[in-house]
Order: C-alpha cells, then sequence, then structure tokens
C-alpha cells in the first residue's frame, strides 16, 4: 500500500465493529513505563501511514514524522524531554512536527499525483491558484496583512475567509492537522496491542537544535510508544461530566 493511500474502495466500504473500535478507544492510556519489547517496525510503520490518513487541512499534510533510532540522539532527547519516565522506557520514540513552508510544493504535488486518470478543472485551480494565494503571507508578511484588511472590509456583509494572516497563525494552522495525525498514531498503536504517552513537556530549544530542524519546523509533541509495564499507568482515568462540554444551540 502506497503509505499516503488507503487501499480500501469507496464504493465497497467495509463493516465496521464498532464496539471493537470503543475498546481501542476505552483502553487508550497514557502510558508512563512500558516493558523492554520491542515495538516490531513493521508495525510502528503501518501506524505511521495510518497516521497520515488522518484529516488534514486542503490535504496539505503540513507534517512530519521522526523515528528516533540513534541511542546517542535518543538520549539527548530523552533528557531535552525532562528525563520523563515514558520517554526513558519508549521503545519507540516518534517527534511528530508541524511544517509552515511545505505548504507551496505540496500544492504542486497535489496536482501531480492526483490519483484518477483525469484531474478536475476545479482541483487544479484550487491547488494552482486558490490555496497558493490563501497561504501565502508575502515579503515581510505584507500580503497576509493585505489580506487580513481586505476581509475585514468584506466581512462586514458575508462570510469569508479568517486567515491565516501571519506565522503565528500558520503555525497554529499546521499544528491542528498535525495534532489529528498524531492522535490517529496513538489509536493506531492502541489497535495494533501497543501503547503510547503523548509528551508536550519538553525545552523546545534543545529539542530543535539536537534534531537541526529548519526554522519553520514546530515540534507538536513527542509520542513514547510500546508495551505497558505492570506500573505504566499513575492513576484511575476520570473525566468531567459531559454537560460541562457538550452544548445544544
Amino acid at each position: 500500500m502506497d503509505s499516503a493511500m488507503s487501499s480500501i474502495s469507496q464504493t465497497e466500504l467495509p463493516e465496521i465493529d464498532a464496539k471493537e473500535f470503543e475498546k481501542v478507544v476505552e483502553t487508550r492510556r497514557s502510558i508512563r513505563r512500558f516493558t523492554d519489547e520491542p515495538v516490531p517496525d513493521k508495525i510502528l510503520n503501518r501506524c505511521l501511514d495510518l497516521a497520515m490518513l488522518a484529516p488534514n487541512s486542503c490535504n496539505l499534510q503540513p507534517w512530519e514524522f521522526y523515528i528516533i533510532k540513534d541511542p546517542a540522539v535518543k538520549k539527548k532527547l530523552v533528557h531535552a524531554c525532562l528525563d520523563q519516565n515514558a520517554a526513558k522506557t519508549s521503545q519507540a520514540l516518534i517527534a511528530v512536527v508541524a511544517r509552515t513552508d511545505t505548504w507551496y510544493k505540496h500544492c504542486d504535488e497535489n496536482i501531480t499525483a492526483w490519483p484518477d486518470p483525469k484531474l478536475p478543472k476545479l482541483v487544479e485551480d484550487f491547488f494552482s491558484k486558490v490555496a497558493k494565494f490563501q497561504y501565502a503571507l508575502g515579503p515581510l508578511g505584507v500580503l497576509g496583512l493585505f489580506k487580513k484588511g481586505f476581509f475585514s472590509i468584506a466581512g462586514l456583509t458575508r462570510p469569508v475567509p479568517r486567515g491565516p494572516y501571519s506565522r503565528a497563525e500558520m503555525k497554529e494552522w499546521a499544528t491542528k492537522s498535525t495534532a489529528l495525525a498524531a492522535q490517529t498514531l496513538m489509536l493506531s498503536l492502541r489497535a495494533h496491542g501497543y501503547d503510547s504517552c503523548p509528551m508536550e513537556g519538553f525545552d523546545e530549544k534543545r529539542v530543535r537544535k539536537i534534531m537541526a530542524l529548519p526554522s519553520k519546523a514546530s515540534v507538536v509533541m513527542f509520542v513514547a510508544a510500546g508495551k505497558r509495564s505492570e506500573k505504566g499507568v499513575y492513576n484511575t482515568r476520570y473525566r468531567f461530566d459531559r454537560e460541562k462540554f457538550v452544548h445544544t444551540i
């Protein structure tokens, strides 16, 4: 299977066992300690393939995944992750990275990689013109400021796009899609019998230096993975009442 495409025909959808999915979601926990059992490369790669099927803005796929294999690099990154037990005992450590500088070339790749025999003109126009204008900020962000002013006025009378107009908003835009992929990765690991822990606690400045990341790459989180140990779950899970969060309007 191509790592970026699903092999399931949309005209012959398989039956879904909701109970099995519920088990995946309900048994997923943030595991702080893992056993010494490795995560097979075949399973990890399959889970990453599934992660990249996550929904994302305009199919611009602003994400990257770094599997940390080098023991020396991992040791440095574990320390940069504040020596968390999840990082120290992980059998697979993945840096989930958002990119704000790949969208333009991905516009072109959406055209060249179109899977059907005929590329619809609407699709070609969107990726060659509309998307390239929508996400462009211009030199020193001048175009972004112009678009913000223009759409603020136009929006007085009709719905209009409200960004991204700045580098900070582009980072937020890329992070949203990348976080969806990270969640899909963690659910995929659980479905394959492995566990994970998302980690936001890390020294980003040190991480960027260790990984030699470009300026427009942002580490959204690290995902530690492996088989949960008997002491991997620190406490009973609980959530607040759903009425606090679920509203009808």
